[in-house]
């Protein structure tokens, strides 16, 4: 499998790794386990040896290397046997950073990731609110501006980094009264006046440090906002699919060295004469999970090529995550009951394990909420779903209320089939045209791919043009025509489609964050 995804310079860069880390930090992590803190002098020699940033562009400090290695990078910190020193700079590098590589300024890019790329500053990404964690909508820190400031008051809570980190992407409310359309993200340098954190005492993660935040009155520049006011959600939902992506390397690694040393051990533990590892009910126990994380393992290289190659699938990365961290915990608990009592003991190194895996069913999207985004995809979906036709923007309406699918580009009526449908391109393009022609030109191309059928917006020029032609696109949106006929008639917020998986995006999922403006 290796060789199917990874070339001989990935291998070379994993073994340069892997070096570096069994000499200057595995040797240490006991006792960064103990202090509750992974000192940063191990992040800047990181750095400066260019295990940071790898993706990251050239002219920030990166290496503007493909996907893959920072796959590896990943697995290699999985083998540390403590998920609070990989999560460090897996905050730093993969759920904060990139919000300022893809929606930052120049001069934010300038500012920030040099710094996180040498492994001089960290960073956090602050959603969980005491009153909001998988609700993101629902937050309530305020960021109201005033002049060249936003003033920002609120509290964020279980933030990775947010003791001895260097700042934070902040997840605030812009405009509190329109809910996610409110949201935006904001850097906040922690050492801003008007800040307050404390330390929070966690099962797991010892190595790593988790606060909470309290903002009161804080002044923050209003250069500071990453992208566009009122964006940041659609900004979160499409970070959040890389959050879930990039543990799950370190969480195979994790489960594989659970079962080596537990394997390990059961061949010198002796029980009635001879070692534990010649138990029937223990042998087939250890083929069973060996069986499960080699499947999850393929899945998970499966879903980094999606990535890798521009592909953005909601329910995939949310099954990834669902399996992985279920199958983490599962792991953890019976190569524990493999060591018995000396399990539970601390100088082992399951007991660690043990509480390290217990977050991965929380964090990052709770199994719960993975399981009701997926049930939303795959029942919702399965029941309401039109049975595949020909081409056909149909839709029922009253007579005497014409809707957009009777509307031709001038907004008079149009002929329509005997049921109140369009039913030939010619008069798609033309409803789509007046929709498109009321909203700013994207400053891109954006193609709607229907299974067969496509329809092309090239909107780099002054106003957007819509066209039934099948060409290269910036961005390719496939979705079926019942759930594009929604979009065009406002039953269906292209935020929800995108959520819920009825969009799937490839290539700029930025372009894709501008049907908004088209259908919202």
């Amino acid at each position: 499998m290796n060789s199917y995804y990874f070339t001989e310079e990935h291998e070379m860069f994993r073994q340069s790794l892997r070096t570096f880390l069994e000499k200057e930090a595995f040797p240490h992590i006991d006792k960064w386990e103990e202090d509750r803190k992974t000192p940063k002098d191990i992040w800047k020699k990181m750095g400066e040896m260019g295990f940071l940033g790898l993706s990251y562009p050239e002219k920030y400090g990166g290496s503007g290397l493909d996907f893959f290695y920072d796959v590896v990078f990943n697995e290699e910190l999985g083998r540390a046997g403590s998920a609070g020193f990989a999560i460090t700079q897996q905050v730093v590098q993969y759920m904060s950073g990139p919000y300022i590589l893809k929606y930052g300024t120049d001069a934010l890019k300038d500012k920030y990731l040099p710094g996180i790329i040498s492994g001089e500053l960290i960073s956090s990404i602050g959603i969980t609110e005491p009153g909001a964690g998988s609700d993101v909508q629902n937050i309530k820190t305020k960021a109201i501006r005033e002049g060249d400031y936003y003033i920002v008051n609120g509290a964020k809570t279980f933030i990775t980094n947010g003791v001895y980190g260097d700042f934070i992407v902040t997840v605030v409310k812009t405009n509190p009264e329109l809910g996610a359309s409110g949201i935006s993200l904001l850097i906040i340098d922690q050492d801003s006046e008007g800040i307050s954190r404390r330390k929070l005492k966690k099962l797991g993660w010892h190595s790593s440090d988790t606060a909470e935040l309290n903002f009161d009155n804080v002044k923050v520049p209003a250069s500071n906002l990453i992208g566009e006011e009122g964006r940041g959600f659609f900004y979160l939902m499409n970070g959040l699919q890389l959050e879930r992506i990039c543990s799950m390397p370190a969480a195979i690694t994790g489960m594989e060295r659970a079962l080596d040393l537990s394997i390990q051990y059961m061949s010198e533990r002796q029980a009635f004469g001879k070692p534990i590892s010649r138990f029937q009910v223990l042998r087939h126990r250890v083929a069973q999970l060996a069986a499960e994380v080699e499947a999850l393992k393929a899945f998970t290289y499966h879903c980094c090529q999606m990535y890798a190659d521009n592909i953005y699938d909601v329910k995939l990365c949310s099954m990834l995550k669902l399996l992985g961290s279920e199958l983490s915990e599962k792991v953890a608990t019976q190569c524990l009951q493999f060591y018995g009592g000396y399990g539970f003991m601390e100088e082992y190194p399951l007991a660690r394990m043990y509480r390290d895996v217990r977050v991965g069913t929380i964090g990052g999207g709770s199994s719960e909420i993975m399981r009701e985004i997926l049930a939303k995809m795959i029942i919702d979906d399965k029941s309401f779903a039109a049975a595949k036709t020909d081409f056909k923007f149909a839709k029922k309406v009253e007579k005497k209320e014409p809707t957009m699918a009777m509307a031709g580009a001038n907004g008079s009526a149009k002929e329509s089939t005997t049921n109140g449908s369009v039913n030939d391109m010619d008069g798609l393009v033309s409803i789509i045209q007046n929709q498109a022609s009321k909203a700013k030109a994207l400053g891109n191309t954006l193609k709607f791919d229907f299974g067969g059928e496509s329809l092309f917006i090239d909107g780099t020029g002054d106003s957007n043009q819509v066209s039934a032609t099948n060409g290269e696109a910036d961005c390719t949106v496939q979705l079926t025509m019942d759930d594009f006929q929604a979009l065009v008639n406002g039953k269906l917020d292209p935020m929800s489609a995108f959520m819920s998986g009825k969009l799937k995006i490839d290539g700029d999922m930025s372009v894709a964050m501008k049907l908004q403006s088209l259908f919202g």
